[in-house]
């Protein structure tokens, strides 16, 4: 058993004892730079793909990338209970627990990801009419979605791996397995859309090799180390108890995020409908940056989600709520100086992806009062994070529904089409979302309710 207990340390991580601003910083940091690199997947496409490929393969990969997109976003969230699970388990010194839910984490994404695989490739088509995917780029589109859809099983075992080493407290491994297939997808990108002109077909084959990459070699890391999943078919199972406290914190997550990821879909109907495949794929070039100037606040907030959960698990709540607010602090500074770069420097940022005048003049209009979200987005995610760790997914849900379907879609429609103000209109509804969503956070905070651990034993 000493052994045993000596190779569990290699992984398992204590959050509730230590310097609380050290131990947030050690576990963000991975965390962060990890996210920076998935989302580097996504930007080496647009940028090699703008630069060799033009405009018309950019829209393709836009939209083929929003919609796979969502579905990456629901299983994120539905991944989040696993996590919370897990990391009071570890608070409470419950490996039996932590072993359950992982297999049940495991087996229940399985059979989520043939399911959804199935369905998408039926519906795909139908799908790319109904967002009104403009028809230069619908035969970009449809390859993109065709290949990423086909491999939608590495994208899901991939979050649920990176849940479950996260609940438990290591946020170093999930780095280096992303690094590996970071590398692997520039260079694949090169080669199959610079050199041999394949377009967003040849970015599509990329992304899904290179995370299927990953995923194999996590999977052969995990199984020599001991982990509490050892990956044999035998082990898959489903405990009813998990599943439903998975589903029961898990579901809200998932819906929030569907919801969101929804909201931006609808912002790229409305910009192929304002300026067509210019300005979708100006849209597609401020979501990319976009993914790198949230990450530093997601980063935080998935830190403190975890860590939260172990104190509250360990039922240190005055330490849970220190971390919260620390790291809120820290998102809130990083966050201010990257609205700064973004205001001083938005054509700059725009034409290092594509320098075609009409491309960069959507993308400045847009990305102009888009940017404001950035002032609101730390402190939404954030203290949002705290009331995930204790179990409060459904608030998190509610408020995110009230955001994005009652303040981010009738904003966009209301100044870009009522008002006429355009791809600025567009940008509008971002900021006007997470401002009304942070009034609700704060309230909810200041009344206390938070307080109870709904996540339960």
């Amino acid at each position: 058993m000493p052994e045993e207990k000596q190779r569990h340390s290699r992984y398992e991580r204590d959050l509730t004892e230590g310097h609380v601003v050290k131990q947030l910083i050690l576990f963000a940091l991975p965390f962060l730079a990890s996210n920076l690199i998935q989302s580097l997947y996504s930007v080496a496409d647009m940028l090699i793909v703008g630069n060799f490929a033009g405009n018309i393969s950019m829209s393709g990969v836009n939209i083929g990338s929003q919609i796979t997109f969502i579905l990456t976003n629901i299983v994120v969230g539905l991944c989040t209970g696993g996590t919370i699970l897990i990391a009071q388990a570890m608070g409470r010194r419950d490996r039996k627990a932590i072993e359950e839910v992982t297999a049940t984490l495991m087996t229940t994404l399985l059979i989520a990801g043939v399911i959804i695989t199935a369905l998408m490739i039926f519906l795909r088509v139908p799908i790319l009419r109904l967002i009104q995917t403009p028809k230069e780029a619908f035969d970009e589109a449809n390859c993109y979605l065709v290949v990423t859809c086909a491999g939608i099983l590495f994208i899901f075992a991939y979050n649920v791996l990176s849940a479950v080493q996260r609940g438990m407290g290591d946020s170093k491994r999930p780095l280096y397995f992303v690094l590996i297939a970071c590398v692997t997808n520039i260079v694949l990108d090169y080669v199959l859309v610079a050199i041999f002109h394949m377009g967003a077909l040849g970015a599509a084959i990329a992304t899904v090799f290179s995370q299927g990459l990953s995923v194999v070699l996590c999977m052969v890391t995990l199984a020599r180390d001991n982990f509490v999943f050892d990956f044999k078919p035998k082990s898959l199972r489903v405990d009813r108890h998990y599943v439903g406290r998975i589903f029961r914190l898990g579901l809200p997550s998932a819906v929030q995020n569907g919801v969101t990821s929804f909201s931006f879909l609808i912002i790229t109907v409305l910009t192929n409908y304002i300026g067509g495949v210019n300005a979708s794929a100006a849209v597609g070039v401020v979501s990319k940056f976009n993914g790198f100037a949230i990450m530093p606040a997601v980063a935080l907030a998935a830190s403190i989600s975890t860590i939260c959960a172990q104190n509250i698990g360990a039922d240190r709540w005055d330490r849970a709520v220190k971390t919260c607010w620390i790291g809120t602090g820290i998102a809130a500074i990083i966050s201010v100086l990257i609205f700064l770069v973004t205001r001083i420097f938005p054509a700059e940022i725009i034409a290092l992806f594509n320098r075609d005048p009409e491309l960069v003049g959507y993308g400045v209009v847009y990305m102009n009062t888009f940017c404001f979200d950035y002032l609101f987005v730390p402190f939404c995610f954030c203290i949002n994070g705290l009331f995930i760790a204790s179990g409060h997914t459904t608030f998190s849900l509610t408020n995110n529904l009230m955001s994005s379907l009652i303040l981010r879609i009738p904003a966009c429609i209301l100044f870009s089409l009522v008002l006429d103000w355009g791809m600025m209109g567009v940008g509008v509804g971002a900021p006007v979302a997470s401002a009304g969503s942070l009034c609700v956070i704060i309230g909810y905070y200041l009344s206390g309710k938070w307080k109870e651990n709904r996540a339960g034993r």
